[in-house]
This record gives C-alpha cells, structure tokens and sequence, in this order.
C-alpha cells in the first residue's frame, strides 16, 4: 500500500468498482503506514503480528485477527512490528448508495458522519469476523464475482453494526474537529516540504500557534515531536524511493530532504535499525 500522501488523492479501484485491496507483509516498500487521511473508508485486518494503531489522536495496540473500521477522513496511522502482515482495502461507500432507498438513508448516516461506529473488533466479534473474513478473502482471490461478493458483505458489515449496536450517535466537540483539522494542515504541510529545510517555525506557523504550543499539541496528537515526526516521514519517503526507484543513496538523501549523507545514514539507522546500503540488500 503506497501510504504517500496524507490526504490520497486517486481514484480507487475504478468508476465503476471503487474499491482497493492490499496486502502488506515486511518485504512491501510501505510496510509502515504514515499519518495520512483520504475521503473514503477502510477496512484493515491483522493476519500475523502486531501493529501499534493510531487514529485521530487515540492509539490502540492490535494483534492477530483484529478488525479495523477506519471512517473517512480519520487521521491514522500503523507502525507493525517485523512480524506483521495486514490488509486493507479502500472503498469509496457511495458505491453502496444506488439500492434502494431504506439502504440509502443508513449508509448516509455513516457516509456523513451522523453516527460514530465501533472501529475495533477482536477475533471475539464472531459474526464481525466471518463477514470481514469473507470480503478479504474475495478481494484477495478477484476471481469471477468478487464484486458481487464484496457488495454484499459491505451491505452485511454494515448492516450488522446497525443490528448489533456497534454504534452511537455522532457527539464530537467542535475543539476536537478543530484539533484534527488542524493536525491535518501541519501533515499536509510537512508532506508538501519534507524535501526542503524546514523549521519549527514554519511547521507552527503552518496552524497558526506557537512553537511552544504546537510542539505540545503534535506530540499530543502523534506521540511524537514534530521534528522526531518529520524525520521519520523523510526516512519513510527514502526507504519508498530506494525500493521503486534506481536512484543512488545519495541522491535519495537529498531528495528526502538530507543535505549531508552521514546524516541521513545515521538518521536512517536510528529509525530503521540498518544502513540503506543493507536495507536495500535485504
């Protein structure tokens, strides 16, 4: 899965199906999940391992068969331990809206937010789990009637969250919207600089607060400092072109926003526990 930007901006699947699987083990390129937001919904589900899940500022530690039920526009994250293998898929849920209308009316109470669902599920969820076991295994295989498949247990998942109770009525403050919507600039900000140098100045200004209180607020929201956390996106950003691209070390580093090259080996060592020359033989 290529977690690159913080807000995906792409077309899933297609027009028609607009649904996205992966797969992602150790030897996958994204293996660890950045802090990102897209518009639609995710599912994930662990196969092995253990993930340390964030989002919207809650952090969660998953292991084995653990479900995840991501709304959109949530800000969240992963960083799996080296045994990990999870998947995902993307789907855009207006492709639930055109049955008819009694559908409609419950799948637009969760596509706008009208109701906050249940976004863990242990392998206790039994009647969660054999719905949620059922998509991936469809998605994974794409053989003939997948999407037939995939419909209809989205229709089955959400249908028994109603059921079930696994719900409650949307009640977010606005100050913690306004938190997340400010978070999401400082992201969008750092993703669309990382490769220049960048201030703790300029990462506050990007939200209008100061860098005593942004510092406060971004270790608040990613239990990491901002300067830890920019770091370990350009690292992220580096292992992604050291894998995809025929780029020399050397010219990863500078286009991940190192200007010294024994920085940026020990920068990545520090987050990566090798060096790029090893991480690329590996």
């Amino acid at each position: 899965m290529q977690y690159i930007n913080y807000r995906e901006e792409r077309q899933r699947g297609t027009l028609d199906f607009p649904l996205e699987f992966h797969h992602v083990s150790k030897a996958h390129p994204q293996h660890y999940m950045p802090f990102h937001w897209h518009v639609e919904f995710e599912l994930i589900r662990i196969l092995e391992g253990n993930l340390l899940f964030t989002l919207d500022g809650q952090e969660y530690r998953l292991s084995k068969n653990f479900v995840i039920f991501i709304p959109a526009g949530a800000v969240h994250s992963g960083i799996p331990d080296d045994d990990c293998v999870y998947e995902c898929i993307v789907f855009d849920i207006n492709m639930l809206m055109n049955k008819s209308d009694s559908c409609c009316k419950l799948v637009r109470k969760i596509s706008e937010h009208e109701i906050e669902f249940q976004i863990i599920y242990d392998d206790s969820y039994n009647n969660i789990h054999q719905i949620a076991w059922t998509l991936f295994e469809a998605c994974s295989s794409q053989s003939l009637g997948y999407e037939l498949v995939a419909h209809g247990t989205l229709f089955q998942f959400l249908g028994l969250i109603y059921s079930n109770g696994y719900y409650t009525t949307a009640t977010s403050s606005s100050r913690v919207l306004k938190r997340i919507k400010q978070l999401k600039k400082a992201l969008e900000f750092i993703e669309s600089s990382y490769t220049n140098q960048i201030t703790l100045q300029e990462l506050s200004d990007s939200v209008d607060m100061s860098p005593k209180y942004f510092c406060r607020f971004f270790q608040e929201m990613t239990h990491r400092t901002p300067i830890d956390y920019l770091n370990y996106y350009r690292i992220e950003m580096a292992c992604y072109q050291l894998l995809t691209t025929s780029q020399s070390i050397t010219e990863v580093a500078y286009n991940s926003g190192f200007n010294d090259l024994s920085y940026f080996i020990k920068t990545f060592k520090k987050y990566k526990g090798t060096t790029p020359k090893k991480y690329l033989k590996t």
